[in-house]
C-alpha cells in the first residue's frame, strides 16, 4: 500500500512539474472521481474555461482523500506545488501553520465573502486572518439514502429513532434484500459511526466527545451504547461489503439491490447521475434520532503560494468558486448545499432544499458540529486514529464495546 501510495505521489507530483511562463492554467489535485463528482467538477472546469484557462486535472482515486493527502504532501515537499486542492479543514490549517498557503484576502474582500460564508467555514478557512482557503460546499453526513422502490415493496416508513430504523431493516432482511449498504473502509465506517453517536447521545453528547474530546464523554456509557448501536447496524450488511467503494454502495441502493446507505450527501450526486428523482426513485431522510442537527463537512480548495506567473489563474478559480451561480449550479449536481448562506434554494431539488434549510436552523441553533471522520472534528492524527479504531470494530478486531472505548480513548490521547 505504501509503495501505491508512493507511485501515485510521483505521477502526481511528475504532471505538475512543468510550468510556462504565464500560462492561463489551473491545476487541481483532488479525488473527486466518482460519476456525480466528476459530472459536478465539470462546472468549475467549463466556467473557468469561459474565462481563458484551461484545467489540467490531478486525480487521485479514493473516495475518503488519504491517498489524496499522501500525493500532496509529496509534492509540497518538492516544491511542486498545484494552483489548488481539494482539501478538508484541519488539513488547511495545518499547510497554512506550516506557511505553505497563498493569501486571497484581497480578493476576498473584494468579493465580500466575510459576509456570506458562515463563520463555521471561514474557521477553517481562514488563517491568522488570512484567507487561504475557498469553500466550495457543505455536505452533512447523518443522512439516509433510501430505494424508494424496495420502500413501498416493504410497507416501510421513515424511521425516527434508532429502534424503527432497526425495524425498517429487519424487514428489508425479510424481504430477501440486502438492508445496509456498507462500503467497508474507514472513513465510510467511521462516517456512519458519527451519526450512531449523535442519535445515540444526542447534540450536547456529539459536541463534547467528537468536537471537544472530552475524556469524560469519550470513555462514557453512552460512548459504549454508541458502538453497540453500530453492531447491531453491521448485522444488516452483506458479507462482501469490505473494502467497497462508496459510490458502489450508493448503486447497491439507486438499483434496489439494497434498501439504504448511510453516507454524506455527496451521495445524491450518484442518484442525480442515474436520472433519479427524489420522492419519486429514492427519499432521503436524517439519521433517525438526529433530526434539528447537522454533522457537517466542507471541500475547500487550499490555494498554495504559487509563483507570480500562477497568481492571477488561482484568484480566478477562487472567485469562480465562490460566485453565487457556480455555488448553485455546483451544488445542485454534487449534492451539497452552498458555501454561501446568500445563494437561492431555487435550483435544488426537494433533498437540496432540506439541506439548506437544515444547514440554517442548525447554525442559528447552535446544533451545527464538525465531522470527525469528514476532517473537521479534531485534527487528522485524531481523525485518522478514530477511523482506525472503528474500522477495526466493525471487522472483528475489537470485539467488544468496552474494549472500543478503552482503544478510542488511547488512541486519541496519544494522537493528541
Amino acid at each position: 500500500m505504501r509503495k501505491l501510495f508512493m507511485a501515485t505521489a510521483f505521477l502526481a507530483a511528475s504532471a505538475l512539474t512543468a510550468h510556462a511562463d504565464d500560462v492561463k492554467e489551473v491545476q487541481m489535485l483532488h479525488w473527486w472521481t466518482s460519476g456525480g463528482e466528476a459530472a459536478a467538477l465539470n462546472v468549475l472546469k467549463q466556467d473557468l474555461a469561459k474565462e481563458g484557462y484551461a484545467w489540467k486535472d490531478v486525480p487521485v482515486a479514493g473516495g475518503g482523500g488519504d491517498a489524496a493527502m499522501t500525493a500532496l504532501k509529496a509534492m509540497v515537499a518538492a516544491g511542486n506545488y498545484p494552483t489548488a486542492s481539494q482539501m478538508l479543514g484541519y488539513t488547511v490549517l495545518d499547510y497554512a501553520a506550516a506557511g505553505k498557503m497563498g493569501d486571497l484576502t484581497e480578493t476576498a474582500i473584494a468579493e465580500g465573502w466575510d459576509k456570506a460564508v458562515p463563520a463555521a467555514l471561514q474557521k477553517f478557512a481562514v488563517y491568522d486572518g488570512k484567507w487561504v482557503a475557498a469553500p466550495v460546499n457543505v455536505h452533512s453526513v447523518n443522512w439516509l439514502w433510501i430505494n424508494k422502490a424496495v420502500m413501498d415493496k416493504i410497507g416501510g416508513t421513515e424511521p425516527k429513532t434508532f429502534d424503527e430504523f432497526i425495524a425498517l431493516l429487519d424487514k428489508a432482511k425479510a424481504a430477501g434484500v440486502t438492508p445496509l449498504a456498507l462500503g467497508g473502509q474507514n472513513w465510510q465506517e467511521a462516517t456512519m459511526f458519527d451519526s450512531v453517536v449523535l442519535s445515540t447521545g444526542g447534540p450536547e453528547f456529539y459536541k463534547k466527545a467528537f468536537n471537544e474530546l472530552d475524556e469524560e464523554s469519550l470513555k462514557s456509557d453512552t460512548m459504549k451504547k454508541s458502538f453497540d448501536n453500530l453492531a447491531k447496524l453491521k448485522e444488516y450488511v452483506d458479507p462482501n461489503f469490505s473494502g467497497r467503494d462508496w459510490n458502489l454502495a450508493t448503486a447497491m441502493v439507486i438499483k434496489g439491490d439494497a434498501l439504504v446507505q448511510v453516507m454524506g450527501d455527496w451521495a445524491k450526486g450518484e442518484f442525480k447521475a442515474a436520472n433519479k428523482v427524489p420522492g419519486t426513485d429514492f427519499l432521503c431522510y436524517r439519521f433517525p434520532g438526529t433530526d434539528g442537527s447537522v454533522i457537517y463537512n466542507s471541500d475547500m480548495f487550499g490555494m498554495f503560494d504559487v509563483p507570480a506567473d500562477q497568481k492571477a489563474a488561482q484568484i480566478a478559480l477562487a472567485k469562480a468558486t465562490l460566485s453565487k451561480s457556480f455555488q448553485s449550479a455546483f451544488n445542485v449536481v454534487k449534492g451539497s448545499v452552498p458555501a454561501r448562506t446568500d445563494v437561492p434554494d431555487t435550483d435544488f431539488d426537494a433533498c437540496g432544499k432540506k439541506g439548506i434549510a437544515d444547514l440554517k436552523a442548525a447554525n442559528d441553533g447552535g446544533t451545527l458540529f464538525g465531522s470527525l471522520a469528514q476532517g473537521y472534528g479534531a485534527p487528522p492524527a485524531v481523525a485518522n486514529a478514530y477511523k482506525d479504531v472503528v474500522s477495526k470494530f466493525v471487522h472483528g478486531q475489537i470485539t467488544t464495546s468496552e474494549e472500543a472505548v478503552n482503544q478510542l480513548v488511547q488512541a486519541i490521547d496519544d494522537a493528541k
